[in-house]
C-alpha cells in the first residue's frame, strides 16, 4: 500500500485533529502518501481530496473541531453516491481509507469496502462514547470535562438562590455523558435513555427535600431521555409540584467544542497510529479500539451502538450516592 486518505464524518469531537495529525505523520513516516478528504463522505463524492504534508498538520493537536470539517451526506446513503466516491479514490490511486467518526460513519465505510474493494479502518470519534468494542471514544473525556465544569458553576448559583436546576447534556441515544456527569458532580437525580425512571419517586424526593429545607437539587437529563429533554421534564415536575423554583440549562454544542484534554489527544494519536499500521498490514473493515488499556481490532458491525453495554455498577453508584 502506497497511498491512503483520511476523513472525519458525523458529529465533530475534540481530538479529531489529533487523530488526523497522527494519520498523516504515521503514513509519511512509513513512506506513504496521505490525502485529506474535506467534509466527510460528501467531500469524497465531490472529490474534495488534497495531499497532506507533515507541515499541514502542524499546530493542530490542541485545536477542537476538525480541520477536514465534517458533513452529513444523503447522497452517500445511495449506491450511486458510494460508487462515485470510490471512483474518486481510485482515480487518485488511494488504496486505503481511515474514517474518524461514529457508528453511522463505520456503516458507510463498511459498505464502501464491501462494494468497491477499498480497504477501510475506523477510528472511533464521538462525544457520546457509544461505540461497542472500545472502552473510550475520542472526544468523550473533553466533553465530560466541559459538562462537569459547567454543572459545578450551575450548582454554585443554584445554592445561592435555593433553586432546582435541570441540566440537559448531549446524548440522543446514549446516556454515558449524563451518567458520568451525574457521578462527577454529585447530582441528585439522573435521566438517561438506557433506563426508565420512577417519576413518582422523583416527585416524592423533591417534595421531601422541600419539606426538610433542602432547596437545591441538580437533575441531569440526557437529551434523549424518555421525556425528550429537560424542558419537558421541567414541565412535568412543575405540574406536580406547584410554586417550585426550577431552572433549565441546556449545555448544547459547547460540549463538542474546546481544546481536547491530554487524555483525548493521547487516545486519538494512539488509535490513529494503529489504524495506519493496520492498513499497511493489509487489514480491512475493522475499527481500532481500546480495551483495558490495550489496543484491539474490532470488525465493523451495523449494531455497534445497540451492542455497547453501559456498566451497571455506574448506574447503581449514581443512584446510591445521590441519596
Amino acid at each position: 500500500m502506497n497511498n491512503i486518505a483520511v476523513l472525519s464524518s458525523g458529529g465533530d469531537a475534540p481530538g479529531m485533529n489529533a487523530a488526523i495529525r497522527a494519520v498523516v505523520r504515521t503514513a509519511i513516516h512509513n513512506g506513504l502518501t496521505c490525502h485529506g478528504i474535506y467534509r466527510g463522505y460528501q467531500g469524497l463524492i465531490d472529490n474534495e481530496i488534497v495531499a497532506l504534508k507533515t507541515t499541514d498538520v502542524s499546530n493542530i493537536i490542541q485545536r477542537g473541531g476538525t480541520i477536514l470539517k465534517t458533513a452529513r451526506s444523503d447522497e452517500f446513503l445511495e449506491a450511486a453516491g458510494r460508487a462515485k466516491a470510490a471512483a474518486n479514490l481510485k482515480n487518485k490511486g488511494i488504496e486505503g481509507l481511515v474514517v474518524i467518526g461514529g457508528d453511522g460513519s463505520f456503516r458507510g465505510a463498511q459498505k464502501l469496502a464491501s462494494e468497491h474493494g477499498i480497504a477501510v479502518v475506523g477510528v472511533p470519534g464521538t462525544i457520546d462514547n457509544d461505540i461497542a468494542g472500545t472502552d473510550m471514544t475520542i472526544g468523550f473525556d473533553t466533553a465530560l470535562n466541559t459538562a462537569v465544569s459547567a454543572i459545578d458553576k450551575i450548582r454554585d448559583t443554584a445554592e445561592a438562590h435555593d433553586r432546582i436546576f435541570l441540566v440537559e447534556v448531549m446524548g440522543r441515544d446514549a446516556g454515558y455523558l449524563a451518567l458520568h456527569s451525574a457521578i462527577s458532580c454529585g447530582a441528585e437525580h439522573l435521566f438517561i435513555p438506557e433506563q426508565q425512571e420512577d417519576l413518582q419517586q422523583l416527585i416524592d424526593d423533591v417534595t421531601n427535600d422541600q419539606r426538610r429545607k433542602k432547596l437545591t437539587n441538580i437533575i441531569i437529563v440526557a437529551e434523549g431521555d424518555e421525556f425528550g429533554g429537560a424542558e419537558n421534564l421541567n414541565t412535568y415536575i412543575n405540574q406536580h409540584i406547584p410554586n417550585l423554583k426550577t431552572r433549565v440549562t441546556i449545555l448544547g454544542h459547547i460540549q463538542r467544542g474546546g481544546s481536547p484534554t491530554p487524555n483525548d489527544r493521547i487516545l486519538a494519536s494512539r488509535l490513529a497510529f494503529h489504524a495506519v499500521e493496520a492498513l499497511i498490514n493489509g487489514e480491512n473493515k475493522i475499527m481500532i479500539g481500546i480495551q483495558n488499556g490495550g489496543i484491539v481490532k474490532v470488525p465493523f458491525s451495523s449494531e455497534n451502538k445497540e451492542a455497547h453495554q453501559m456498566a451497571d455498577d455506574l448506574k447503581k453508584i449514581a443512584l446510591i450516592l445521590s441519596r
